[in-house]
């Protein structure tokens, strides 16, 4: 058998295998959701026995005194009337010991249910990792090493560049998965549920009752379409296509100063002018993995931002305050700065990082433009304004 022939096989393998994993998983999640409505529903039905069972439990009680009192004065009351209240109060005493039976039995249940729901979540995860894993496996299998080989020449530099490659693509694409599926699909599904409750309480409650819940509704329409947009944005921020490079990072770093907390200074020296698509895509995102790598990793209090555009190349310096690595030990094995240095390499540029321990890093970009007549962006004297505000 050739070499060809044992790669496929295994391809065709590790192929039903991920298909497998992704089955088990797509049956667990189901399972998963169907016990969590009926976990509802248990915990409304046991409210409700206990409800019953209180009020049974207080007849009875009205019952048995009612037949110690006839007891004691049985010669007073007829034979009917003795025999009346006696059934009576038996009748009480068996209905609560079934409510009491039942609600045991619902309680049983609802645990039951809760356990499963853990079960399952594990199980969800690990085959989520495993589809993960396995996506990598494969896509390594099939994939054409020998156009990495003229990429690279190192055969250590081979396995490690493209297993990271497949590995951040397979993350990425998790990513805006996990993103869409617990922020839109959520609310979506929450919003289909809400127009049935609308229509319930319509019927129910009257008109004034469901405006209300019509209300609420649009504030999760709302919300849905503010996630919506905002991992359109994550993907690629429609703005720099319309405004330019210095315009979308300073609302970009000002949007990731609101939600981080991270103290972000951007200063923009030279003229605002627009550069090729691929170089302003690719400035922004190294901008982006600093100022990510920043907040992940570095501890840091404070970042600092500086553009310089220049009419043969862009200057940017990139300086934290954070807890620093020892360049020598981390930068090569890293994946954000080795995908920095790819886009660095795509845009015949250089990237100077500086960084020790306890003090903070420094990463200095060069991007060379040179022979580009950059057009003025049109809107700058109204983002001079703005920028003013964060310069340091």
């Amino acid at each position: 058998m050739t070499l060809d022939e044992i790669i496929n096989k295994m391809v065709h393998t590790v192929e039903q295998s991920k298909e497998q994993i992704f089955e088990i998983s797509e049956q667990s999640r189901d399972e998963y959701e169907s016990l969590k409505a009926e976990l509802v529903q248990v915990r409304e039905d046991v409210a409700k026995v206990i409800d019953k069972s209180e009020q049974t439990e207080m007849y009875a009680r009205f019952a048995r005194n009612r037949l110690a009192e006839v007891s004691r004065h049985f010669r007073s009351y007829s034979n009917d009337e003795v025999k009346k209240v006696y059934e009576n109060a038996n009748e009480l005493q068996i209905k609560l010991a079934v409510l009491q039976q039942e609600e045991s039995q619902l309680r049983q249940r609802r645990d039951q249910i809760e356990r499963r729901l853990i079960q399952l979540e594990g199980t969800i995860e690990r085959a989520e990792t495993l589809v993960s894993q396995v996506s990598i496996v494969h896509q390594f299998l099939a994939g054409d090493l020998r156009e990495v080989g003229e990429m690279v020449e190192d055969a250590k530099e081979i396995q490690q560049f493209g297993l990271k490659i497949i590995e951040a693509q397979e993350e990425e694409r998790k990513r805006v998965a996990r993103d869409i599926h617990d922020g839109p699909a959520q609310m979506l599904a929450n919003v289909l549920l809400r127009s049935e409750i609308v229509e319930r309480v319509s019927n129910e409650q009257g008109v004034d009752a469901a405006i209300d819940e019509i209300k609420d509704l649009k504030t999760m329409i709302r919300s849905s379409l503010a996630e919506v947009r905002r991992i359109i944005y994550d993907l690629r921020p429609m703005a720099l296509d319309d405004l330019g490079l210095i315009p979308t990072l300073n609302k970009y770093l000002q949007n990731m100063e609101e939600r981080t907390g991270l103290i972000i200074r951007f200063s923009h020296l030279g003229r605002d002018l627009r550069l090729p698509a691929n170089v302003e895509v690719g400035l922004f995102r190294l901008i982006q993995e600093a100022v990510q790598n920043t907040y992940k990793h570095a501890e840091a209090n404070e970042v600092q931002v500086k553009l310089e555009m220049k009419p043969s190349q862009v200057n940017i310096v990139i300086k934290d305050d954070g807890k620093g690595f020892e360049s020598e030990k981390s930068e090569e094995c890293t994946f954000g700065l080795l995908g920095m240095r790819e886009r660095i390499n795509a845009l015949k540029g250089q990237l100077t990082i500086d960084s020790i321990p306890n003090k903070g890093t420094v990463i200095i970009i060069q991007v060379p433009v040179e022979g580009f007549k950059g057009s003025p962006n049109r809107r700058q004297p109204q983002k001079k304004e703005l920028l003013k505000s964060r310069n340091v």
